[in-house]
């Protein structure tokens, strides 16, 4: 496995940067180096803070939600001068990059907020399936004392030597007692 020079590294990472915005194929072609090489250069400066969005056509949509936060990180303490330098050197408009820490700062606003309407929607909805369940028990239980005659009735019934006949609903019963 050869061993490269940290010159020719950071010549190599360089490419991926603006004004080039070469992709990493193109810079393992041009190098001589494998693409796997340089997808593992590109890696290494990103964890080291680097900011190196993929390269496209497209301008900053190849920029990742993690890259757009390292450039707002990055030129949250510059002044106006250093920022338009910034963003001349990677390919950006100040406009991007203010629309990003917009992003940022609401991103970081609306998850809180909506973790917390979460939260209460799911106590609402906890509370409200609670009371159903007690509904649902409440019913149950009446419809098994209607539907069902009661053994004490039917067996003093029985004692008492009523007789069962069929009801108008077509339902056996007691005639003494309609419940039974």
């Amino acid at each position: 496995m050869p061993r490269y020079s940290d010159e020719r590294r950071q010549a190599a990472v360089a490419k991926l940067l603006p004004p080039y915005n070469q992709s990493v194929e193109e810079v393992a072609r041009q190098e001589g180096i494998s693409p796997a090489t340089v997808y593992k250069w590109r890696k290494e400066a990103r964890a080291e803070g680097r900011c190196l969005p993929d390269a496209s056509d497209q301008g900053t949509s190849g920029w990742s939600s993690r890259d757009k936060f390292a450039a707002v990180v990055e030129t949250a303490a510059m002044n106006t001068e250093d920022v338009a330098a910034y963003c001349r050197q990677r390919g950006l408009y100040p406009e991007q990059l203010q629309r990003w820490r917009h992003d940022c700062e609401q991103a970081a606003s609306l998850s809180y907020e909506d973790r917390r309407r979460e939260a209460d929607e799911a106590k609402q909805q906890r509370k409200r399936i609670k009371e159903l369940e007690r509904e649902l028990h409440r019913k149950n239980t009446a419809l098994a004392e209607t539907a069902a005659p009661s053994a004490p009735a039917d067996s003093k019934c029985r004692a008492a030597g009523f007789f069962y006949h069929d009801l108008p609903q077509g339902t056996l019963g007691c005639v003494r007692h309609l419940h039974c």
